[in-house]
C-alpha cells in the first residue's frame, strides 16, 4: 500500500478466561492484509490457559498478564505498551476480516484531520458461522476501532463499568476531547455473541453500567457549564 508504510500499527487484545475464541481472534489478525508490528495480548488475570494458548500460537505476539481489572483496564495496559503510530482493539471473542486494518490505514493516510477510524460489523452466535446476510452494524466498538495513539493517550484511561460501557464512557470522553472520529460503511469486523457471557441477557447488569456512564458524561458537562467564561 503506497504511502502508508511509515502508519504502522499495533493490536492490544484485552483477554479473560478466552481459551474457546482467542485463536481465532489472534488469527484474524495475522491473516490481515497489512500485518501488525506488535499484537499485544492483555490476560486479565485468567484461571484457564488462556496466557500459554497466546503465547504458543504465534512468536508475533506478546502477552503480558496482570491483576484482574476488567477489559477497560486491560485495554489502558496495552496502550502503555503500544510504539507505534496507530493502534487497533480486538476483544478476546471477536474477529476481523482481511482487509480491516488496510482500509484504516489507508483513510488516516488521507485523511489527517481523522484521529480514529471504525467499521460496520456483523454480529455472530458462538459456535455458529457468521451469516453473510446478517444485517449490518455500526461499529463504534473496540473490535473496529484504530486510532492514532497520540491522540488516544490525551483522552487517558479506558475505565471499566459494572456490567457494561467502558468504550461508550471512553469514545464519549474522546469526542469531549475534541477528537475526531470516521465510520467505514463496510463490513470489516465479526461479532461474536455468547450466551453464556457476564453480561449477555443481563439486563440489570448493563443498565447499571449504561446508567454509571450517562452520570458521570452529565457530572462532565455541568462541570464544563459551571467554569468561569475566562476559563474555557
Amino acid at each position: 500500500m503506497t504511502g502508508s508504510a511509515s502508519l504502522s500499527y499495533s493490536v492490544v487484545i484485552p483477554a479473560h478466561n478466552s481459551v474457546e475464541t482467542l485463536g481465532e481472534a489472534i488469527a484474524s489478525v495475522l491473516e490481515q492484509t497489512v500485518p501488525p508490528a506488535d499484537i499485544f495480548v492483555i490476560d486479565d488475570a485468567s484461571t484457564d490457559d488462556t496466557a500459554r494458548l497466546a503465547a504458543e500460537i504465534s512468536p508475533a505476539v506478546t502477552v503480558v498478564t496482570q491483576t484482574r481489572t476488567g477489559p477497560g483496564g486491560a485495554t489502558t495496559h496495552g496502550i502503555s505498551l503500544v510504539k507505534t503510530p496507530l493502534f487497533a482493539g480486538l476483544d478476546h471473542d471477536d474477529k476481523w476480516l482481511p482487509e480491516k486494518a488496510e482500509r484504516q490505514i489507508e483513510l488516516l493516510r488521507l485523511r489527517p484531520e481523522i484521529d480514529a477510524v471504525f467499521t460496520h460489523c456483523r454480529q455472530f452466535r458462538h459456535g455458529e458461522d457468521a451469516a453473510p446476510d446478517a444485517p449490518p452494524r455500526r461499529g463504534w466498538i473496540r473490535t473496529t476501532m484504530m486510532i492514532r495513539t497520540e491522540r488516544a493517550r490525551e483522552v487517558g484511561p479506558v475505565r471499566d463499568f459494572p456490567g457494561s460501557g467502558d468504550m461508550v464512557d471512553w469514545l464519549g470522553r474522546a469526542k469531549e476531547a475534541g477528537l475526531q472520529f470516521a465510520m467505514i460503511p463496510e463490513v470489516l469486523a465479526l461479532r461474536r455473541i455468547i450466551p453464556s457471557s457476564l453480561t449477555y441477557g443481563n439486563d440489570a447488569a448493563v443498565r447499571r453500567g449504561y446508567l454509571r456512564v450517562a452520570h458521570d458524561a452529565l457530572r462532565r458537562r455541568r462541570a464544563r457549564t459551571d467554569e468561569p467564561s475566562g476559563n474555557r
